[in-house]
């Protein structure tokens, strides 16, 4: 096996250039665990060093070549052969040959175009990750890094608020507001709920926040609704006339930014659901689809330009007003 070269077997590390001082974040792994991850941001170069370790000195490794590569892609796991690349970069470290002591080798792709959140959800994952590679023969060594990477959007210039009616003809009459159309991660949703004619004897009501991830397409589409809160606004009957306030606060929540057609692959969406519950048990319900996004903390040295001018500009609006304007009349609320 050594006169072949198949008796050296190599240990590879992969070690970021700046792993001491870079941010690291939770994220959800395919098992539903939280792990921690280094943090990248679009347009940021990833940069540094695969350590090839020798467990038998003096013999020597025979390869075809070594190189690392920074890949993005998206799996469905209905059609876990397939992996859909969107982001493919390689270096190559060394030339076929064989080494008889343990090597380094430095890399840098810079200025990387990363143009999704990381996701790992029902049916999908969106992944980046670094991969090192010693190839042979017979067996390839591989070593794997996953990174997370977060997508910062600007302040959105429109941001209307969301006034409907729901209604039963001569029964139930309502009115609800929410402030704003276009929520951050860490923001708050404030409404109202007005009620202009009460004939049911409702007993409860609540506001739930449903994911809604769309996988697929064609005949092949999957769609996955996951309630990520239940927010109970009225524990009891209300009275025609009656204003009930709403605060939901976000920041406690698993959410992720809207995500919509990503890659053509898939799509995430989020919705505030309604719920009335009559004494009969009967539930009516309304929803609204409203859109997330998320706001950069701090600015970063090595954080690109775009994401340093989206943070900026956070800052600079976060003090501002959000103007009111009636969005369109709803239509009859649906009853499951």
């Amino acid at each position: 096996m050594s006169f072949f070269g198949f008796g050296q077997s190599p240990e590879l590390e992969l070690v970021l250039s700046d792993a001491e001082s870079r941010r690291r974040v939770e994220h959800k792994t395919e098992e539903g665990k939280k792990e921690k991850y280094f943090l990248f941001y679009d347009g940021e170069t990833v940069s540094g060093r695969v350590s090839l370790t020798l467990k038998n000195p003096n013999k020597r490794l025979e390869h075809q070549g070594i190189k690392v590569e920074f890949i993005g892609q998206i799996e469905l796991y209905y059609d876990r052969g397939n992996h859909h690349e969107f982001v493919s970069l390689v270096k190559d470290l060394a030339r076929p040959g064989e080494f008889t002591q343990s090597q380094t080798f430095d890399f840098e792709f810079t200025h990387v175009e990363k143009p999704y959140e990381s996701y790992t959800g029902q049916n999908v994952k969106l992944r980046y990750f670094l991969r090192a590679t010693v190839s042979r023969r017979l067996n390839d060594v591989v070593k794997e890094m996953d990174i997370v990477v977060h997508t910062l959007s600007t302040y959105p210039e429109l941001n209307s608020s969301i006034k409907m009616e729901v209604g039963i003809e001569d029964c139930l009459h309502i009115e609800f507001e929410y402030n704003k159309s276009k929520y951050h991660l860490k923001d708050v949703i404030v409404g109202k709920i007005y009620f202009l004619l009460v004939r049911i004897k409702i007993k409860h009501m609540e506001i739930d926040i449903i994911k809604r991830e769309t996988t697929g397409t064609g005949p092949n589409v999957y769609h996955e609704n996951d309630t990520i809160a239940k927010y109970e606004i009225m524990d009891g009957a209300p009275v025609r006339g009656e204003s009930i306030p709403i605060r939901l606060f976000l920041a406690g929540y698993e959410l992720t930014p809207t995500m919509r057609d990503i890659n053509k692959k898939f799509s995430v969406r989020y919705y505030l659901n309604l719920v009335l519950i009559d004494e009969e048990e009967r539930r009516y319900f309304k929803q609204q689809e409203v859109v997330l996004w998320r706001k950069g903390d701090i600015v970063r040295k090595s954080m690109s330009h775009q994401a340093a001018i989206a943070s900026q500009r956070f800052e600079g609006t976060s003090s501002h007003g959000e103007a009111k304007a009636a969005g369109p009349a709803a239509e009859n609320n649906g009853r499951q």
